[in-house]
């Protein structure tokens, strides 16, 4: 038996939920779906970026990851808008694109990528 899921999403913890909205909303333009102080949902398309209250600040690596098409500038709208560049962005010759590891305002940290072959 397998079983069918409804939707897919990338849950990040938020230590300030409206804070952690405001960065992700004003940084990558994610729509927002759904917002309370405990789970609010931010939408790329059909993605799901989810925010669960009660995040404590510390630094996660999430796993989530933005192909860009202007790494340099996705990487100075993070630091402009409260988030931190960990390091690069860096270009990875043997997988064709630049990458960067950023961490947003609540300390989860991403990866931004961009093509080499454009």
């Amino acid at each position: 038996m397998s079983v069918k899921p409804t939707r897919l999403y990338c849950m990040l913890s938020a230590q300030d939920m409206t804070r952690a909205v405001k960065f992700w909303t004003d940084t990558f333009g994610l729509k927002p779906k759904l917002e309370t102080p405990d789970w609010s949902e931010l939408l790329y398309g059909d993605a799901i970026v989810a925010l669960h209250g009660g995040g404590d600040g510390g630094v996660t690596r999430s796993g989530l990851g933005f192909d860009v098409d202007d790494i340099q500038a996705a990487c100075d709208a993070v630091v402009a808008a409260g988030g931190t560049l960990n390091w690069g962005p860096k270009d990875q010759p043997n997988e064709g694109i630049s990458l960067a590891d950023v961490t947003d305002t609540e300390g989860n940290q991403f990866m931004l990528s961009t093509s080499l072959n454009t």
